[in-house]
């Protein structure tokens, strides 16, 4: 078995290509560039390849992981530059490297992502912190939340779930999000974006927020 790890930014229009659209492109990509991955077994074998956490339609990121396994041992280098002549522009292809840890995949130790929000106001750094700190000692932040299983929207308390906000330095209101991320507890940014956004009066349309996911961070010993 031979593992590797594709790390790539995601920009531009191709931020509006759905996960799954995303997975049917690298699976092409990869029979393109002559790159063998190893399958399932079964009645229906598919790659073994997957994102460490999906990104959501519209977001554009900085470190992008697809791990994947092939059939034979390949040149980390050789595949970084066949798969980067295989991207639709938007995406660069920033390294392939072999995944080292004893991990069952990137998605279960995934525990944080940080994401970068620019909101479309002028910053007024005194104002922001304020409302940045006043926003994060409420005992309780009360988000709308979807149900899989019911579809029906219910009130859940997103405050344990965030690890930090950060104000950046800039010249539009951009706050740097350190949330929960994973299989074990998630936050989706879209919470924390709405509920902010309510908590600190902004009454601007949502599609004019732009989400931007900078790192991710695990909860085991992962190399790649």
């Amino acid at each position: 078995m031979h593992r590797y790890v594709v790390r790539f930014e995601k920009e531009g229009y191709i931020r509006y290509t759905s996960h799954l659209d995303m997975l049917r492109l690298f699976k092409r990509a990869f029979k393109r560039a002559g790159i063998t991955l190893s399958y399932s077994q079964g009645f229906n074998p598919h790659p073994k390849m997957g994102f460490a956490q999906p990104l959501s339609l519209g977001y554009t990121s900085r470190c992008e992981l697809l791990e994947f396994e092939t059939v034979k041992e390949e040149k980390p280098e050789n595949m970084t530059r066949a798969l980067q002549s295989m991207m639709p522009e938007g995406i660069q292809i920033l390294a392939c490297s072999p995944l080292m840890g004893d991990i069952k995949s990137l998605a279960a130790a995934t525990c944080e992502a940080v994401y970068n929000v620019v909101f479309p106001v002028e910053a007024d750094p005194e104002r922001d912190q304020k409302l940045v700190d006043e926003y994060l000692a409420q005992p309780e932040i009360l988000a709308e939340k979807r149900q899989k299983k019911t579809k029906k929207m219910v009130t859940v308390d997103i405050r344990p779930k965030i690890r930090e906000i950060k104000l950046l330095k800039s010249s539009r209101l951009t706050l740097q999000m350190r949330l929960d991320s994973g299989s074990a507890s998630n936050l989706s940014p879209e919470q924390v974006i709405t509920s902010y956004m309510a908590f600190a009066g902004l009454n601007i349309p949502r599609y004019d927020v732009e989400v931007e996911r900078v790192s991710m961070g695990f909860d085991k010993a992962v190399k790649f």
